[in-house]
């Protein structure tokens, strides 16, 4: 199974660690080297970059299945399930994987005074019920790969009456966002969606967004930002831009051509791809398939120093070796993982 897109990332060879940081595009690359030479010579055109947030956002939304119009931007995910968070009334339930992601459940514990349960992933939809008021969960867990049955948590949410927030960071990329079935769908973009660290997506029902406080408003949450810069009244924007953040320039001027690029291989192709590798290894392994890019093999430390010996990028998750499959990778990468844990 070759690479989708051949000789274009010269650092693909036995990097497994895409879930981690996923690798620029040369098309990201000429984007950065440009902005920099800019920014050396002193040439630097500020709003020039809003370009990159316009082409970031709606190749996003596009992804997305939503209007651009439903779509904010920032810099972190974090940022945004806060927005949620402080959006909830005191005593308000909210169910999370036991085991999720800390960007997911900090800011919902940091509040002190939400009543967060937790239970496994495979019997989250049955933690769901009366009082409920939202669940929060990623479609892909980090630490293993694990795919959630987002049909089953979202309809038991819609059962019960509660709002369903979605982390898409591990899953966007090689498998479909989907943002029109969740209230609220969050992404970071710089694992699959090969995009600097320095990006994030909010997307969501403009019923669900308007439910949101703009607790973070700046010049750039403006309806035209480079007018609201000094000085009252109030003048937001009237559509999800209300809750952007200042964006890191830099940041979106390589994620709008790696985001393209997405588009252009399209979602379908590079998930059977990643999918397909990936299930090689899981094969080979004795590892129940689950459909997922990530593959979690309970390795000692003696076969984890193999797979470094020959050549291979992976991370250490939950006492665990972590390896993630994308476009980039090809059967020279399966064929390291496989000699190295003499599973060929």
């Amino acid at each position: 199974m070759p690479a989708l897109i051949p000789d274009a990332f010269p650092g693909a060879r036995g990097y497994l660690d895409t879930a981690t940081l996923g690798l620029p595009c040369p098309e990201t690359l000429a984007a950065l080297s440009r902005a920099t030479e800019d920014w050396a010579a002193g040439c630097l055109d500020a709003r020039a970059f809003d370009e990159d947030v316009r082409r970031s956002r709606e190749a996003f939304a596009r992804l997305a299945g939503v209007p651009a119009a439903c779509v904010a931007a920032a810099g972190q995910v974090s940022s945004f399930v806060a927005l949620v968070a402080a959006s909830l009334p005191a005593g308000a339930r909210v169910v999370a994987p036991d085991g999720e992601f800390t960007s997911v459940l900090f800011p919902f514990l940091a509040r002190g005074d939400l009543d967060v349960r937790l239970a496994p992933l495979d019997r989250l939809a049955d933690a769901v019920g009366a009082g409920t008021a939202l669940v929060a969960f990623s479609t892909v867990q980090s630490a293993d790969g694990a795919v959630a049955d987002r049909g089953a948590i979202t309809g038991a949410a819609r059962a019960a009456g509660a709002r369903v927030l979605i982390d898409v960071t591990q899953a966007a990329g090689w498998l479909a966002i989907d943002a029109t079935s969740a209230d609220y769908v969050v992404c970071g973009t710089y694992k699959w969606l090969l995009s600097p660290r320095g990006t994030a997506f909010l997307a969501g029902t403009q019923e669900a967004l308007a439910a949101l406080p703009a607790l973070h408003a700046g010049w750039y949450a403006g309806e035209d930002p480079w007018t609201a810069l000094y000085g009252t009244p109030l003048r937001l924007a009237r559509d999800a831009r209300r809750l952007d953040l200042s964006p890191a320039w830099l940041c979106f001027a390589g994620t709008a051509p790696a985001l393209e690029l997405i588009e252009e291989v399209g979602v379908a192709a590079i998930g059977a791809h990643d999918v397909g590798l990936a299930a090689q290894v899981r094969a080979a392994a004795g590892v129940p398939e689950n459909g997922s890019a990530i593959v979690s093999l309970p390795l000692g430390e003696a076969a984890c120093e193999r797979l470094r010996v020959a050549g291979v990028r992976f991370s250490s998750r939950d006492g665990r070796a972590r390896l993630s499959f994308h476009l980039y990778n090809d059967e020279d990468d399966l064929d390291r993982v496989l000699g190295a844990l003499a599973l060929g």
